[in-house]
């Protein structure tokens, strides 16, 4: 039988799909005709960039062949073998307990019945469920496509997401400059060209491009910054760890401790103001509040000028280092490298984030943001992109979709019951719970400001929970908890649904077997999430829509996603309800004829060639981010998603001043008392740091950003050779154990060497590493990335057992950002470690 190659996309790349005899033979970037391609020009000092003509796709990519045939497929339907749906359950035997293979029948008929028996007993609000933070790239298939329209069809109460890779920016820098449609990230369109003509300096605070790729965009930004390291664009890195944008790029590496990047923030704006170093007249014209900030900067207020010698007590930077970077960001065009989709090293995800994101916008300010050269830019989008022709992202199902050709994707879902991802252990276990946010707050300021309970008056807790791909053991907070939630009796049933066995598997009652990306029809754009963050694929030097193709037939009795929720929905009596009468292809040609797409290619040409670039335009013009608001103009930029777009406050930005504002409008407005997250930022020190009472005990920082050859939980654990690969994990006695690394100071002390097996532990939990001991993390820090698929207890099933996969995650507070900010902390976590002798 000859090779047929069929077209497919990942989370961070498309992809040809060799196969022969039913078989996936290899897999490669996406192979497409010479001609498809018309790069894009930026002429910058007499000399053209252009990329060249192919994709770079993220490095676990290439994984995905051997992901497919993993031996942690799911390949049947399972049952815990104690549990019985007409007799005992034994919910305390969650993760402990073995599984039979049954039927699919079978299998089915117990989902749908407990789905039937716990809504007519409690009422619908009984029912929930969640997706993991990413899953299989697709629109049909993805986690608002299937899932989201089964699961509101049944009215369930949603468990709201939390902005888990940029907290302080969604919960602090939208008081500062709006942006709150784009959930606290700024417009990027054109920022590569503005940063090749105009930037002298790039100062990449808390951001590792080169690791985490542009969240969705592979490699793609990686060429960038080599021509600006080209340049001569001199580049500097504030972060605790030497990261690997920093060993590729070079340049001055400033490591504060963790947690005081806000103090570090403080004190190059006092050497602004005290040395007269910032753009008064920008000040005076496009902000407001300055002359209540500046008071406090000064030490007016509370006694205590922010000074670098201050600074340097707090961060441990020297106050000479602060002095000549502030004054060197000052005398140059710097862009600042944080947040943008490259804010996800750790400064936002700390006691008090938000204000060190709403430093980084006032930074910014200070020097004249959206002036040339002066951007707030995480180097991975930014791209010429064509913005014209419309195609929905997986995000834009609730939008645009819904007036279109494919009305109604999603069931309007009656529930008004809501449950908060990181407080549902809680919420299950020791209810109410309540908090204030409407999970992704992409409407309006004041969503951030409504309050929520749980259980809502009225409606019922949750009895049945159906979880659905990838795992939040190695991603959330305190994550020990989530065992104690499974097995809690209050959870009468629990389904799981997934192509990999996770984490979180085996604490269900039936597992069911999903199929991958390669096994079904689909369609999706490269880099598109859409939604709050339109016009991603910026990120790619490319723009390129996927024909999805399925490559060979769904393996063992796995099942596609769509699939498993006809069946579901056929038993409760609801499929044409469900299916809209369509098949999967039917709903990926709907899509198709939705889209602006038809105007470029045939539907004909396109499902049989399997892919279209849209490239820019001859007569493209760049429209650099907040040049608008700086030049006094109205916006111009392609931002379909801004509110203020044609109307009178066009050149406008989305706070209630429509200024940059260093005294905060909004929260004046709805929490003018609160003293955690004040009207004017402050620097507040950590309630988990080195001025904690637990210091003394637990003297280590942990921190925990985005890995580098996983995305998030995915393709770790179920892709073999990435455990060859050092910096993911090391091998040792035959286990391949995750790797926490650790300064030589702290290792010497401690008696640590690199290879041996470490326990970093606190009050929370303890989890086992392989250490790594080296000068590229400061002292006081161990760097460990967050996102292990691999929970592996000594003790399967017990909640305070050491886990050996390198879920650190386990160690994490579950404290929030602040009483009225509902974010994640996982940078605020004190541990100690020590070497393993068990």
């Amino acid at each position: 039988m000859s090779e047929k190659v069929f077209t497919n996309c990942t989370n961070a790349g498309p992809v040809s799909v060799y196969v022969k005899d039913g078989k996936v033979t290899r897999m490669r970037p996406l192979v497409a005709e010479e001609k498809d391609f018309k790069p894009w020009v930026i002429e910058a000092d007499g000399k053209k960039y252009s990329p060249p003509k192919k994709f770079n796709v993220a490095p676990y990519v290439h994984a995905d062949r051997r992901r497919l045939y993993s031996d942690d497929r799911i390949k049947y339907p399972l049952k815990r073998v104690d549990f019985d749906p007409n007799g005992e359950r034994n919910p305390q035997n969650r993760g402990k307990s073995p599984y039979v293979r049954i039927s699919w029948d079978e299998a089915l008929d117990i989902v749908s019945s407990e789905i039937k028996r716990v809504s007519e007993t409690y009422g619908n609000s009984a029912i929930s469920g969640m997706t993991s933070s990413h899953h299989n790239w697709g629109i049909v298939g993805y986690k608002m496509g299937p899932f989201a329209r089964f699961m509101n069809m049944l009215e369930f109460t949603p468990v709201l997401d939390n902005p888990d890779s940029w907290e302080g920016w969604h919960w602090g820098a939208t008081h500062t400059y709006g942006f709150y449609w784009r959930l606290g990230m700024p417009e990027q369109y054109d920022l590569l060209e503005d940063a090749l003509q105009n930037a002298e300096m790039i100062v990449l605070w808390s951001n590792d491009p080169d690791s985490t790729r542009g969240t969705y965009t592979g490699q793609e930004s990686a060429l960038w910054r080599q021509w600006l390291k080209e340049k001569g664009v001199k580049m500097v890195f504030i972060d605790p760890y030497h990261n690997f944008t920093a060993g590729v790029m070079e340049g001055k590496w400033i490591a504060p401790r963790m947690g005081t990047d806000t103090a570090l923030a403080m004190a190059i704006a006092y050497v602004w103001i005290t040395e007269d170093l910032y753009d008064k007249e920008y000040v005076k014209d496009r902000t407001i509040g300055f002359e209540e900030f500046k008071p406090y900067v000064l030490g007016e207020t509370d006694g205590q000028p922010k000074t670098p010698e201050w600074a340097e007590e707090e961060s441990g930077v020297k106050a000479r280092v602060i002095r000549a970077l502030a004054r060197e960001w000052a005398a140059k065009r710097t862009v600042l490298s944080g947040g943008s989709r490259g804010g996800e090293g750790g400064a936002c995800r700390v006691a008090y984030g938000t204000e060190w994101a709403r430093m980084m916008v006032l930074l910014q300010g200070m020097q004249g943001l959206g002036k040339p050269g002066r951007s707030i830019w995480g180097t991975t989008m930014g791209a010429p992109s064509d913005t014209k022709n419309w195609f929905p992202a997986y995000a834009d199902l609730q939008g645009r979709v819904a007036t279109s050709k494919v009305a109604n994707h999603l069931p309007v879902n009656p529930n008004k019951q809501r449950v908060w991802r990181l407080t549902l252990p809680d919420a299950i276990l020791n209810p109410p719970i309540s908090w204030y946010g409407e999970g992704f707050c992409g409407q309006s300021l004041e969503q951030q400001f409504t309050h929520f309970k749980y259980p809502m008056d009225g409606c019922s807790e949750i009895k049945l929970f159906y979880r659905y791909g990838g795992s939040f053991m190695g991603t959330m907070s305190d994550t020990s908890k989530w065992v104690r939630m499974y097995q809690s009796p209050k959870l009468e049933f629990v389904v799981n649904q997934d192509c990999w066995f996770n984490s979180e598997t085996q604490m269900a009652d039936i597992i069911l077997p999903a199929c991958t990306n390669f096994e079904r029809d689909d369609v999706g754009e490269w880099g598109a999430c859409g939604g709050y963050t339109c016009h991603a694929s910026s990120g790619c030097n490319y723009r390129i829509v996927v024909r999805q193709q399925k490559c060979l037939e769904p393996m063992w009795e796995s099942k596609s996603d769509y699939e498993i929720f006809t069946l579901l929905a056929e038993k409760l009596g609801r499929k044409e309800e469900f299916t809209d009468g369509k098949t999967e292809l039917e709903w990926v040609k709907a899509f198709f004829d939705s889209s602006d797409l038809p105007k470029l290619i045939s539907w004909e040409e396109f499902d049989k060639k399997g892919y279209h670039i849209i490239n820019i335009d001859e007569n493209y013009k760049s429209t650099p981010s907040l040049r608008w608001f700086a030049e006094g103009r109205d916006c111009d930029t392609p931002d379909t998603n801004n509110p203020k777009r044609g109307t009178e406050k066009a050149g406008h930005l989305g706070t209630y001043s429509g200024k940059i504002e260093f005294a905060s409008e909004s929260l004046k407005s709805k929490f003018p008392d609160d003293e955690e997250r004040p009207v004017t930022p402050k620097y507040i020190k950590s309630w988990e740091g080195h001025h904690s009472e637990i210091f003394e005990k637990y003297p280590m920082q942990l921190m925990s950003p985005h890995p580098r050859f996983s995305f998030h939980c995915h393709y770790d654990k179920h892709t073999d050779w990435l455990d060859d690969i050092p910096v993911h994990r090391i091998k040792k006695d035959g286990y391949a154990w995750w790797p926490a690394r650790i300064n030589p100071v702290d290792a010497n002390r401690r008696g640590i060497q690199s290879g041996d097996i470490v326990r970093l532990y606190n009050d929370r939990g303890s989890v086992l590493c392989i250490a790594v001991v080296t000068e590229r993390v400061r002292h006081g820090v161990i760097h460990s990335y967050c996102s292990s698929a691999k929970y592996d207890p000594l003790t399967p099933g017990k909640s305070d057992s050491p886990d050996r996969g390198g879920c650190v995650a386990i160690l994490t507070a579950s404290r929030m950002v602040s009483k009225n900010v509902p974010g994640m902390t996982p940078n605020s976590c004190l541990i100690e470690i020590e070497k393993w002798e068990g």
